[in-house]
């Protein structure tokens, strides 16, 4: 099948109009629900299947169950291992990060980076919602952070996409500040809840600190936005390249050694940022401008199901 058939509907502004709009956040509406609703069935587990709120009963501790829940007074004292399970809230409220920095405004696959934080931001919405579960949003683009509550219902969720998909580009030589956007997710405290970051996670890793204090009363989850080209630089001659983030151009002539270089580095802030992001207890699921991106997200949520089981914490189906 095509690559492009795979790919996301396409946000960029210069094809924004209305009607355009409408049908591209319809087509990403059925895509997902059509992938997803076919391997969640009936009540679903959730995209980060959390331990739930409120201790249950203690049960006989079975292979694969959790090794954090442990209930080591009840092991104790009848002298084989116990668990606690968990009452999962109900109602869950759900935070998403959007990174829309200049950075995501780029892609040589068949969709801009840009396509891929809307679509996943689409996903993890149906995942999500319903039972009264809400979704707010924070979107930053280094120029300017807009919040948009957390709401629940059908209605909310269109409008929250679209105010994602039409929110206004950076200017040139604007840097992202993804640390300022997560650190946003600190006050006011909210109940005990999702919260999920939308980066390429490019620049300098200046927000650990912010989402470690997060990790402390929320589940976490990372979706990392990719394009071939933050990886590896093609046999390309010379080249003009312009950084968006600060505004500066330069040439370059790209031989071999300087693609040898350029893809030690990328892979060594990958395995930063991956090693960084797991420290704070997020599990990342990465989304590729050249592959099928919702065949990623269900791969990802159905290991998901998988690793965590039947145990854990469930999400009403809408």
């Amino acid at each position: 099948m095509p690559m492009a058939e795979h790919a996301p509907p396409s946000f960029r502004s210069g094809e924004l109009t209305d009607p355009h709009l409408a049908a591209a956040l319809k087509t990403l509406e059925l895509t997902v629900r059509r992938r997803l609703d076919g391997v969640l069935h009936g009540d679903h587990l959730g995209l980060i299947p959390g331990p739930g709120s409120e201790p249950g009963e203690a049960r006989a501790y079975q292979p694969g169950d959790d090794v954090r829940q442990m209930d080591w007074s009840v092991t104790a004292r009848t002298t084989h291992p116990h668990v606690r399970q968990m009452i999962a809230d109900r109602e869950l409220e759900t935070w998403m990060v959007v990174d829309l920095s200049a950075s995501l405004d780029f892609g040589t696959g068949a969709c801009q980076k840009r396509d891929l934080v809307v679509a996943a931001a689409a996903a993890i919405t149906h995942l999500t919602m319903g039972g009264g579960n809400r979704v707010g949003a924070v979107v930053a683009t280094g120029e300017q952070l807009r919040r948009i509550p957390a709401r629940s219902g059908r209605v909310h969720a269109q409008s929250l996409l679209r105010s994602i998909a039409t929110t206004p580009h950076p200017r040139d030589g604007v840097r992202g500040d993804l640390h300022g956007a997560i650190e946003s997710l600190r006050r006011p405290q909210r109940k005990r809840g999702l919260a999920v970051v939308i980066s390429d996670f490019l620049g300098d890793i200046t927000w650990q600190r912010s989402l470690r204090a997060i990790s402390a009363r929320h589940e976490l989850l990372a979706v990392e936005v990719l394009d071939p080209r933050d990886m590896a630089l093609p046999d390309m001659g010379d080249v003009v390249l312009h950084d968006p983030e600060t505004g500066r151009t330069r040439e370059f002539s790209v031989t071999p050694q300087l693609r040898a270089d350029y893809a030690a580095a990328a892979q060594r802030h990958r395995a930063e940022v991956e090693q960084t992001l797991r420290s704070c207890g997020a599990p990342v699921m990465t989304l590729q401008t050249d592959r099928d991106w919702i065949a990623d997200v269900v791969r990802f949520v159905s290991t998901r199901r998988h690793s965590l089981g039947a145990s854990t914490s469930r999400v009403p189906r809408q």
